[in-house]
């Protein structure tokens, strides 16, 4: 006899097992009409599946039109349409082989292998779509049913699609006893594919979708193995919510920080350098120092100590923190002397014999620095340390490198090598707390200067496979209530997520939406166990006895180079004046009035801040079109009467003629501005 329990707390007890249709239907008619799935303890299941034990039950539902569609909702929305696309796709271009087709955070694809001589396009786009509406219409069920192991193999090796023999066979070996299908319709007689769900109830609840584009994949990721057609879309529970994703896509290409960098010469990524290895131009090095600083002020305040380390380390140090071999797929390859590669070479030693030999530990060399915690905790332990001494925070604009797939690259979002705000806080048990919170105030100061204000905050805790990660549960149990207590202090909606945290401790997640709309994960805080055990760190405690330190790892900013990215994305290149490359641009009407420009010039030099004279020829109106165009906050044109009467006509980014103003008001008036770190006006748009 199930119980189920509600978001609500409430319960409703059954006397056999029961659908989340009888569910839904029990709470109320109109939950009913509007449910397409359930959540049973967390896990997303089809609205007809079967619950025979107690758990923990919520109706998933299209949501209403006005509001963002659940994550649930659109999981079930968008696994259901890519079911519905690939039988389009079979109709429009039969002897396809179906491979893979999941949901996404932004839609759904599936991977397909063509005959050779079939290449689909986007032309493909309007006869799929009108096919993809036929099997909407006619609001056919997705119905489930399982064969044994045994002979859902059978059936699919008769049916001569290797890729899904693969699958299943993955899933066998994953631990599953049988196999799943799908039906759009009646099992036997209408379309069906080898998945294990969940789906709508019907086709017919698929709102709104698009077809989006074609890109190249291959099988498993692997660049050896088959070629495949990716074809893209998205799904929506209504038509509005759609085109309100369209209509964001669109804004986010307009936005693109690769674009707005070239035109601002912010940074350069070159081939002869290398894919993912960033050149900060001199535009983009002021940004990128300008954060620095505004961080590295209020560490020094807050009781860090900058640090230094190199770029590369022993691979023995990796070996004992745990990043190598585990990792090492993500990693540059190590560095072996040339004179010992050699002397193997020479002895006969393979390539797959090298590699376990180093994997191993028999041999020892270099790597890039995947991370910067092992070499700030060889700084903690470079001397002894006593509970006076704790909490010690160390913190280093630290360049890491990590080996992303070609593919993955995207300007300064993904990249090869890039500087973290890193530090590692070494403390007493007793001081997690209180140093969580200063982490956390850090971060909400970082993204609240800079008006990333629309954010949540997840927790990452753990979850009931207790075997999965490191240190005493009792000590765990400390630290996630430590973070939780912290996340409650923010003022801000936080999540508590189930098994999202890292092996070694719980985390505090900064999930933020930029000026369009996006998500995107910033800064984090994450509590450590497991470093100070494989490190065997120690402390001498008031009881003058061996103690183990807690790590806490916080970055703010996470990567220069990504948040950065982000930045340009947000401001749409039209930095706060604290930011700007060039905060101010002066332009002479004339050439009769360079002088003056220049005298201007060297005054608000000298207060610091970053000036430009365009004393070109042309005429001013160009120049000020120039001065727009490279999004300048401050654009001031003097004449004849600002020499006379010591004044600047100012023209302000956003907001346009300000008229002529004295040039010490103006000095002033800016001045503050940058010192406050004062954010542009809002919805300027250039002038």
């Amino acid at each position: 006899m199930p119980r189920i329990t509600l978001p609500d707390g409430s319960h409703r007890d059954y006397a056999t097992p029961v659908t989340g249709v009888v569910i839904a239907g029990d709470i109320g008619e109109r939950l009913l009409k509007s449910a397409i799935g359930i959540m049973v303890d967390g896990e997303i299941k089809d609205l007809s599946g079967v619950i025979d034990s107690d758990s923990e039950v919520s109706i998933i539902t299209e949501g209403r039109k006005k509001e963002d569609p659940s994550a649930e909702a659109l999981y079930l929305i968008r696994h259901s349409c890519a079911h519905v696309m690939a039988e389009a796709i079979e109709r429009v271009i039969p002897g396809t082989q179906l491979v893979y087709g999941p949901p996404t955070d932004q839609g759904f694809y599936y991977d397909i292998h063509f005959s050779d001589d079939r290449i689909i396009s986007t032309d493909d786009f309007s006869s799929i779509e009108e096919h993809m509406k036929q099997i909407i219409a006619e609001d056919r069920p997705f119905q489930r049913y399982e064969l044994d192991a045994d002979a859902g193999l059978a059936r699919l090796r008769e049916e001569g699609s290797k890729y899904k023999l693969d699958n299943a066979q993955r899933a066998i070996d994953g631990g599953s006893e049988n196999l799943t299908w799908y039906a759009t319709g009646e099992p036997g007689c209408d379309w069906e594919d080898l998945c294990r769900g969940p789906h709508l109830p019907g086709t017919g609840r698929i709102g709104a979708f698009r077809l989006m584009s074609v890109a190249s994949a291959y099988w498993h990721g692997d660049s050896t193995s088959d070629r495949l057609t990716r074809i893209y879309g998205t799904a929506f529970p209504y038509p509005a919510q759609l085109q309100t994703h369209l209509d964001r896509l669109e804004e986010a290409r307009r936005r693109d920080h690769r674009v707005i960098a070239k035109k601002l010469n912010l940074f350069l990524i070159d081939e002869t350098v290398g894919q993912g290895l960033v050149l900060w131009q001199p535009n983009g090095a002021v940004i990128r120092r300008e954060l620095e600083e505004f961080i590295r002020m209020h560490l020094v305040a807050t009781g860090y100590q900058m640090v230094y380390s190199p770029h590369v380390g022993k691979l023995d140090l990796y070996r004992t923190s745990g990043h190598f071999p585990y990792f090492q797929d993500s990693q540059f390859p190590p560095l072996i002397s040339s004179d010992f590669l050699q002397a193997v070479s020479d002895e006969g030693c393979s390539c797959a014999e090298l590699s376990h030999r180093i994997d191993v530990g028999e041999i020892d060399g270099f790597i890039l620095k995947p991370m910067n915690c092992p070499h700030h905790i060889k700084i903690f332990d470079a001397e002894p340390r006593s509970y006076r001494d704790l909490p010690v925070r160390l913190a280093e604009f630290g360049t890491v490198y990590r080996w992303e797939q070609s593919g993955e690259l995207n300007g300064l979002i993904r990249v090869r090598g890039f500087t973290q705000d890193d530090a590692h806080i070494f403390c007493t048990e007793d001081q997690v707390y209180g140093e969580i919170q200063g982490c956390l105030a850090l971060v909400k100061l970082v993204l609240s200067t800079l008006g990333l204000d629309d954010y949540r905050v997840r927790v990452g805790l753990r979850d009931d496979d207790t075997s999965k990660y490191a240190g005493d549960p009792k000590l765990w149990d400390q630290a996630e209530t430590a973070c939780l207590d912290a996340a409650s202090t923010l003022e801000v909606p936080f999540s508590k997520e189930l098994g999202e945290a890292a092996f070694y401790g719980p985390k505090i997640d900064f999930v933020v939406k930029d000026a369009i709309g996006r998500e995107w994960q910033l800064g984090t805080v994450q509590v450590d166990y497991n470093l100070p055990e494989r490190f065997d760190l120690k402390y001498t405690g008031a009881d003058n006895l061996d103690h183990r330190p807690v790590m806490v790892h916080r970055a703010p900013f996470g990567s220069l180079e990504r948040f950065i990215g982000i930045l340009i994305e947000h401001f749409e290149g039209k930095f706060p004046t604290w930011l700007a490359p060039e905060q101010v641009r002066v332009l002479s009407i004339s050439e009769k009035f360079v002088d003056y420009a220049c005298a201007v010039k060297e005054r608000l030099a000298a207060e610091g801040l970053r000036v430009t004279v365009d004393n070109s020829d042309e005429r001013v109106n160009a120049k000020i079109k120039v001065g727009a165009q490279q999004k300048i906050p401050y654009l001031l044109i003097v004449g004849g009467r600002d020499a006379e009467a010591g004044t600047v006509s100012v023209r302000q980014r956003g907001i346009g003629d300000l008229g002529a103003v004295d040039l010490d008001r103006f000095i002033s008036d800016i001045a503050a501005e940058v010192s406050e770190r004062r954010l542009p006006t809002v919805n300027e748009e250039d002038n």
